[in-house]
């Protein structure tokens, strides 16, 4: 019998949480742009553990935009235009963004391109968003942080504020 109420409690608790984050979600117009927060996520075919894998991503902190929701499910198009669906407990609403195109981008000291340089990010590189306005984004890479325009990232859009 105290087996059967802790398996109980326990199912409980995990659609408390769950709901928590339905709801969080419900309230996101749609599409919007997330994270992969595990190190290995699977990309499936349709909402369900049952459709086969279209992908394993190994690279937290990707961003994609969510473009579709079914119930725990989220329909997600990484970079490169894939869409498939993950699981929500997969994602992070931690902004973050790749660089795009096939030269490496300056990051400035301040939104500006004529401020002082201080790094060069190459395509692909992946970095953690904390302010954009103006068409400039603050983009952190494991410490190193400056401003890019965002016509050179994937993850955020034109014209978009971020606090």
């Amino acid at each position: 019998m105290r087996h059967w109420a802790l398996a109980i409690a326990g199912c409980a608790a995990a659609l408390v949480v769950d709901g928590h984050a339905l709801a969080a979600d419900a309230k996101k117009t749609l599409p919007y742009y997330a994270s992969i927060s595990a190190g290995r996520a699977r990309m499936r075919t349709g909402p369900e553990k049952t459709y086969p894998a279209s992908w394993l991503y190994q690279r937290a902190d990707l961003p994609v935009r969510v473009i579709a929701t079914f119930k725990q499910w989220r329909k997600v198009e990484d970079p490169d235009g894939t869409q498939g669906w993950m699981l929500a407990a997969l994602l992070n609403e931690r902004r973050t963004a790749i660089v795009r195109g096939d030269q490496p981008v300056e990051m400035h000291e301040r939104p500006s391109p004529v401020s002082r340089l201080l790094w060069r990010a190459a395509p692909g590189v992946v970095g953690r968003l904390s302010e954009c306005a103006s068409g400039w984004c603050r983009l952190d890479v494991k410490g190193q942080a400056g401003f890019i325009e965002v016509a050179s990232l994937w993850g955020v859009e034109a014209g978009e504020r971020l606090p």
